[in-house]
């Protein structure tokens, strides 16, 4: 019997909408869960997580019974990263500069109202145990976010706060649109932005932007680590340094001329 008009689509938003209840904090789920996340009946979650393990996009723990994201998500995933220019271009340059700053070092890009994280890499008083790739994060309240923000029209911040987004993670986050243009006023006066404190408490960052060959912000770069390493002028001077270098290094391969005045170099490997 031929399928109904949409049938097919209807099967893939499905799949979809399986795949997405995985998250951080729910990264192993029930087949029971799943319904109830999706409001979808038991067979037809059977049926189709069935389908999805076969294909390697789920895999089953064969000692709890739960699900969780297969190898397939994997290698997706690292196809889609290793497909982004800005990636590729400041992958190394990136990792350079976590060895050298000792920091974390973090790229991201501008993805609907949102950054978007293409990567991490962890330095010694920054450590992490799990990858940023992929997650996302608040515009107005993190230091890579205000730099994406450099390029957007004055209208743009406006909506942004009208729409609700720009809520307070701390007493610190910048939660008003007439401070936020002033806050990247200075951010492009200096070359960099910083973020004290703004998305949650102890820890702090440092970011500058990437430009592609017409000269937007096509990417943000920065340092990251605990407020001790970030809260001291003179260190945040020198970590400012760093990543603009680094960053302007990305901006050049991405087909961008730098026509700034030469900063102090700090060798980054």
């Amino acid at each position: 019997m031929a399928a109904e008009p949409g049938a097919g689509t209807q099967a893939v938003e499905r799949a979809m909408s399986l795949l997405a209840c995985f998250t951080d904090e729910s990264s192993e789920l029930r087949v029971s869960e799943l319904c109830t996340r999706t409001g979808l009946g038991q067979s037809t979650v059977s049926r189709m997580v069935a389908s999805l393990e076969r294909l390697g996009f789920l895999a089953q723990d064969t000692r709890t019974g739960l699900y969780r994201l297969g190898p397939t998500q994997v290698t997706l995933g690292s196809v889609g990263l290793n497909s982004s220019p800005v990636f590729r271009a400041a992958r190394q340059t990136a990792q350079n500069l976590a060895h050298v700053a000792d920091l974390g070092a973090n790229l991201a890009e501008f993805h609907g109202d949102q950054l978007f994280y293409l990567g991490n890499f962890e330095g010694g008083k920054s450590p992490k145990s799990f990858t940023m790739a992929g997650r996302s994060a608040p515009l107005h309240a993190t230091a890579m976010g205000k730099t994406l923000l450099l390029t957007q029209t004055s209208q743009y911040i406006h909506d942004y706060y009208a729409k609700g987004l720009g809520i307070a993670y701390t007493p610190h986050t910048i939660t008003d649109p007439f401070a936020m243009e002033s806050a990247l006023a200075e951010t492009r006066s200096r070359g960099y932005a910083t973020e004290i404190e703004e998305l949650a408490f102890g820890r702090a960052c440092v970011a500058a932007p990437i430009r592609g060959r017409g000269g937007a912000v096509v990417a943000a770069l920065s340092v990251s680590g605990p407020l001790s390493e970030l809260d001291d002028e003179r260190r945040q001077r020198e970590l400012s340094l760093m990543v603009i270098e680094a960053a302007d290094e990305v901006s050049v391969a991405l087909g961008f001329i730098v026509t700034r005045a030469p900063q102090p170099r700090v060798p980054l490997g």
